[in-house]
């Protein structure tokens, strides 16, 4: 049995070691796969911060999600990075950055026009596309909030009726 457990650990130690760079600092690993959630406990990485795989151009580097695995047996090192996410909605046409995960249809309306005027004559509209799995496009009414990604559109107007 003592053998056993001795022949076992000298298997474990003698796995190659791998290795990466996280923001710019060295790390050992001794798997052939890493997960974006390991990269980010190894790298002390914050969970509001996203982490990419950095990739050669002209291709664009790669966001890792906490369930990716990265096969780290390539020949070169991979570099990982992480940056705060940022979050830029575009609504009729200007880009807005967002730091919120939802937005409501007030909020939009106000991004659209500068203010919010609640009185009866006054119709608004928002339409929205290119949105998360929960909402990819429709409509928001008033009182209604809506999850928001990266790059997703809002279409505003405002109406008058006095």
């Amino acid at each position: 049995m003592l053998e056993e457990k001795n022949e076992n650990q000298n298997e474990e130690h003698s796995k190659p070691v791998l290795y990466l760079i996280i923001n710019k600092k060295r790390y050992e690993w001794h798997q052939e796969y890493i997960t974006g959630i390991e990269i980010r406990e190894l790298g002390n990485i914050p969970p509001d911060e996203e982490i990419f795989l950095a990739i050669k151009k002209p291709w664009e580097d790669e966001s890792i999600p906490n369930d990716k695995q990265v096969n780290l047996a390539r020949p070169e090192i991979e570099h990982f990075y992480s940056n705060p996410k940022e979050v830029i909605i575009v609504v009729n046409g200007t880009p807005h950055k967002w730091e919120k995960p939802r937005i409501s249809f007030k909020e939009v309306i106000i991004l659209a026009f500068g203010q919010y005027i609640n009185k009866p004559t006054m119709v608004y509209t928002v339409a929205y596309e290119d949105g998360p799995k929960h909402n990819p496009e429709g409509s928001m009414f008033a009182d209604q909030e809506v999850f928001v990604i990266n790059k997703m559109i809002f279409h505003a107007t405002a109406t008058d009726k006095s």
